[in-house]
């Protein structure tokens, strides 16, 4: 699509995950585009990005933004809609939150590449309130600002014209929350970054940051009573907490590289997944290196793990669940090659092969669309004229004395 001007958007680059991964691939097959996002954060470990390329909101200079963002969801999507997209042909939202919510003209096409329907407005919103519940000022006012969030966010939904996404999972959300279909494109993997090393590991691994939902305390609590090593990567709010749960087997890496990551996975004997994704991405870099994932049985894992084969599921968050799962596992023969395999179909090549595909058809069928409601547009305004002429000539005859009878 040469010559076509694209614009890149995401919600905030404060932490370095799996939608940062996905916007650092799109940055290359757009090499061209800007980078328009909320709030940016230097600071934040893993995040490596051409500053360059950068557009910030005013929420930046706004003190405290970057670091306490979800203190500020009512201004955000003000901030989001402050940015001026008229000078492009698409606009490429990567986004969990706000950034699907950017104004476009008519001539503009917004792709999004949607991870989620904003979790803490729709299914998580409960629980999102019991997180802040140690502010009592919160507690009361979140309940009327999530209700308003929330009809902006569904309002915002609707302004997208194409929705991408991760997995069926994500899909069905899209569908139920925003009534919104979406073509599933699962995020990539960097196969070449990870080999198989052909041996079984001595401990167990969780990547994860260590937030709630990532249900990281059943890992803990599991490897402690089954006595066996687990290396936890990743850092997060919940770390203290862990930290005093955990026993002498466990190990706290903090961040992690992503040149010394693929050790650690060559090393494990499996990977720990004990929450519910969307996709979530680990499970595919352990199957790169050859290495099973015991997995919770919901979600986006659903779509990645292949019990017996790439590995096992346990059907309840719960400690003896997961003990069950990990000793099932240990009986099991994996072949290393064979969960490689699998990881191959999650290449790097192929969704940038299937992006660039998606955009492309998205693109052809936008502009004809757009051609047509010009077209119908002049030939409306064209049949208005003629049809106020008409009626400004009957007046004027009528002034005229022209309509009388002869």
């Amino acid at each position: 699509m040469k010559g076509v001007r694209v614009a890149l958007v995401h919600d905030y680059l404060v932490q370095f995950g799996g939608a940062e991964r996905v916007l650092q691939v799109l940055m290359e097959l757009f090499p061209h585009a800007p980078v328009f996002t909320l709030l940016y954060d230097r600071a934040a470990p893993g995040i490596s990005i051409d500053e360059r390329r950068l557009r910030t909101s005013w929420l930046q200079r706004v003190p405290g933004a970057r670091r306490h963002h979800r203190y500020f969801p009512l201004l955000m999507p003000m901030a989001i809609e402050h940015f001026d997209f008229s000078e492009y042909d698409i606009v490429f939202s990567v986004t969990h939150s706000f950034g699907k919510g950017v104004l476009t003209g008519p001539a503009t096409m917004h792709v999004s590449y949607c991870f989620t329907p904003t979790r803490y407005l729709w299914d998580d919103s409960h629980r999102y309130v019991q997180e802040f519940s140690r502010l009592a000022l919160f507690r009361r006012l979140a309940p009327l600002a999530l209700s308003s969030i929330r009809l902006w966010d569904y309002l915002a939904a609707q302004r997208v014209n194409y929705y991408l996404t991760s997995s069926r999972f994500v899909a069905g959300r899209i569908r139920k929350y925003y009534r919104r279909e979406a073509q599933v494109i699962p995020p990539p993997v960097e196969i070449d970054k990870y080999s198989v090393s052909g041996t079984v590991g001595d401990y167990y691994l969780v990547v994860a940051r260590l937030v709630p939902y990532k249900r990281v305390e059943l890992a803990v609590a599991a490897c402690r009573r089954l006595k066996r090593p687990l290396k936890i990567v990743g850092t997060g709010p919940e770390y203290a907490a862990l930290r005093r749960a955990a026993g002498k087997e466990t190990e706290f890496l903090g961040f992690v590289s992503d040149g010394e990551l693929p050790q650690l996975y060559a090393g494990a004997r499996a990977l720990l997944f004990p929450q519910e994704e969307d996709f979530g991405l680990t499970p595919l870099e352990a199957a790169a290196s050859g290495k099973p994932t015991i997995a919770y049985a919901a979600g986006g894992a659903l779509e990645t793990v292949v019990p017996g084969l790439t590995g096992t599921f346990f059907g309840k968050q719960s400690v003896p669940a997961l003990m069950a799962a990990m000793q099932q596992s240990e009986k099991t023969v994996f072949d290393p090659f064979r969960i490689r395999q699998h990881a191959l179909g999650y290449s790097r090549e192929e969704f940038l092969r299937r992006i660039e595909a998606s955009v492309h058809t998205h693109w052809m069928h936008y502009q004809e669309q757009f051609t047509t409601r010009k077209n119908n547009v002049g030939t409306s305004s064209y049949q208005h004229r003629q049809t106020s002429d008409t009626v400004g000539e009957k007046r004027d005859r009528s002034l005229r004395g022209d309509n009388a009878r002869v």
